[in-house]
């Protein structure tokens, strides 16, 4: 269970039981809290810092870097009404940020003068009617799902919500 503790050591942990009739479950085994560095207790072994070099850990102040203080507060209140449904976690990815349920809600990419957002829902499955959303199922794209929104400010807040909801129904725990 500590294994999964480290701030800098990428591992899911998972647990797998067997039951009667050849059922299984899978439950994954998540941290209440990043702990200390790997390196605090491995000390200066070659093998573990050999490891460290390659293993690359993304985080949300490195994508927050790429924003200016407009798309940043953007964000930041994106996440927050995201955050306000249940069961919802965040993943920092080398190219956006996961908002995730039982599998990816919403990706997000924070840019200079403005947030991409990829819905995982597939084309087909958004109601969109003021058709703010683009349809990326045939073009290369970061994110998860089918469609994709650029937003520059909050005029489409709430609508924007509304969106979200819609993928946080088919992707939640």
């Amino acid at each position: 269970m500590e294994s999964i503790n480290f701030k800098d050591l990428p591992i899911e942990l998972w647990e797998i039981k067997k039951f009667e009739n050849n059922i299984i479950s899978f439950s994954q085994v998540t941290a209440a809290f990043s702990q200390e560095s790997i390196e605090t207790i491995s000390g200066r072994d070659k093998k573990i810092e050999k490891v460290s070099r390659e293993i690359k850990v993304y985080t949300e102040e490195e994508h927050l870097k790429n924003g200016t203080d407009v798309s940043v507060e953007l964000y930041e209140k994106l996440k927050a009404s995201i955050f306000n449904l249940d069961n919802v976690t965040i993943k920092p990815k080398k190219k956006y940020i996961a908002f995730i349920g039982t599998k990816n809600i919403v990706d997000i990419r924070i840019q200079k003068n403005g947030i991409k957002i990829w819905f995982n829902l597939k084309k087909g499955q958004l109601d969109d009617p003021k058709k703010l959303a683009r349809d990326v199922s045939n073009v290369g794209h970061w994110g998860n799902g089918d469609y994709e929104i650029r937003i520059l400010n909050d005029d489409n807040f709430e609508y924007l919500l509304s969106l979200i909801k819609q993928s946080y129904k088919v992707n939640k725990k």
